[in-house]
C-alpha cells in the first residue's frame, strides 16, 4: 500500500496543519493507519493511529487536545490535523499503514510514505 503524504510546511507557533496521506490501493479501507513523527536527533515517535473504520482513535499524550485523526476511506486518504503548534512539534511526519500489534510502536507497521516536513517558528 504505497502511501504518499502532504500538507507540511513552516508555520509560526499557535497555527494549524492539516496532513494528508493518500493510499493508491483500495485495501486501504480496511486497515489501521497511523502518524508518527521524527525529529532531528530523535528517535521515531507516535503521535496518533485510527481504525480501518475510524471509529477508534488512539493518541500521544502530546498530540491529545490539539491534534485530530481522521480518515475518508471514500478517498483513501487519512489526516491528520494539527492546532495550536509549537516549536517541539518540529519533525519529519510520516504515515503508515497496516499495524500488526500495538498501533503505537512504529516497528509494528508494514508500509510507510516518505514523509512531510513540519517546522514550527517561534
Amino acid at each position: 500500500v504505497p502511501l504518499v503524504e502532504s500538507g507540511g510546511g513552516l508555520v509560526q507557533a499557535g497555527a494549524s496543519l492539516r496532513l494528508s496521506c493518500a493510499a493508491s490501493d483500495r485495501t486501504f479501507s480496511n486497515i489501521a493507519m497511523g502518524w508518527f513523527r521524527q525529529a532531528p536527533g530523535k528517535e521515531r515517535e507516535f503521535v496518533a493511529a485510527v481504525s480501518g473504520t475510524g471509529v477508534s482513535t488512539n493518541y500521544a499524550v502530546s498530540a491529545r487536545n490539539r491534534f485530530t485523526i481522521s480518515r475518508d476511506n471514500a478517498k483513501n486518504t487519512a489526516y491528520l490535523e494539527m492546532t495550536d503548534l509549537k516549536p517541539e512539534d518540529t519533525a519529519v511526519y510520516y504515515c503508515a499503514a497496516d499495524p500488526r500489534g500495538r498501533v503505537y510502536d512504529a516497528d509494528n507497521y508494514l508500509y510507510w510514505g516518505q514523509g512531510t516536513q513540519v517546522t514550527v517558528s517561534s
